[in-house]
């Protein structure tokens, strides 16, 4: 039998966000590894600021600071260079819809279409290492041998080209390697946020004024979503 070919020219990608929900979380860091004709040909960094401050346990988890990420460009910024980097070339990463849903967000904010095809290697550990305890990176990475810094992007991002790698080697030659390893449309529906208008951002400061609150949010960088999720937050703890 004919051994399938390897998919061998892709981004690998992976981010570190302020939580799971990207229709209301923000990336703080995106890391990546551009990968042609099997051989790592360029690696991406960045910080993000987000624009608010982290939650205790995302700083627990990344080792990231509310100082580190205030001089950090923000995704406006930022976007564009992995955007450049990237090209239209496949994701790959380990659940890459998360990843994908929280690039299309911004990419779409930003006026840019944002459509790829992508390889899961999570799916891909899910069929065909069932019996194993976990099929979370880092317990794959265990598993493999691969060396791994948990929760930082980048390191993240070559952790899952290399267990991409081990996967292929292993299962590459099983019945339904084809379907399971080939490249499939990734989709995520979102649509396009409007900044927070003036009446809003007003509206705010004069809540903080009122009740004497210091904001750790950027309030000219809040769309309108996330002033009216501001506004009654401060509702519900301080009052009108």
């Amino acid at each position: 039998m004919e051994r399938l070919r390897k998919t061998d020219t892709y981004v690998c990608v992976d981010l570190e966000t302020t939580g799971l929900n990207p229709k209301t979380d923000k990336i703080i860091e995106i890391g990546a590894v551009r990968v042609e004709r099997g051989r790592v040909t360029g690696m991406f960094e960045s910080l993000v600021n987000p624009l608010r401050p982290l939650g205790e346990k995302i700083t627990e988890l990344t080792g990231l600071t509310d100082r580190e990420l205030k001089t950090a460009p923000d995704i406006s910024a930022a976007l564009p260079g992995f955007l450049e980097f990237a090209g239209e070339r496949i994701l790959l990463g380990h659940s890459v819809l998360f990843d994908y849903s929280f690039l299309k967000k911004a990419a779409v904010n930003q006026g840019v279409a944002f459509e790829r095809a992508g390889i899961d290697t999570l799916r891909i550990a899910r069929r065909y290492q069932a019996g194993l305890e976990s099929r979370s990176l880092d317990f794959l990475c265990g598993h493999y041998g691969i060396a791994h810094r948990a929760h930082r992007a980048l390191e993240d991002a070559k952790a899952a080209c290399a267990l991409y790698d081990k996967l292929w080697e292993e299962f590459g030659n099983e019945e339904d390697a084809e379907k399971v390893f080939a490249p499939r449309e990734l989709r995520f529906q979102v649509k396009k946020e409007a900044p927070a208008t003036e009446a809003q951002k007003k509206r705010l400061y004069k809540l903080l004024e009122r009740h004497k609150l210091i904001t750790d949010y950027d309030l000219n960088g809040l769309t309108k979503n996330e002033a009216s999720r501001y506004t009654d937050l401060i509702f519900a703890k301080y009052g009108r």
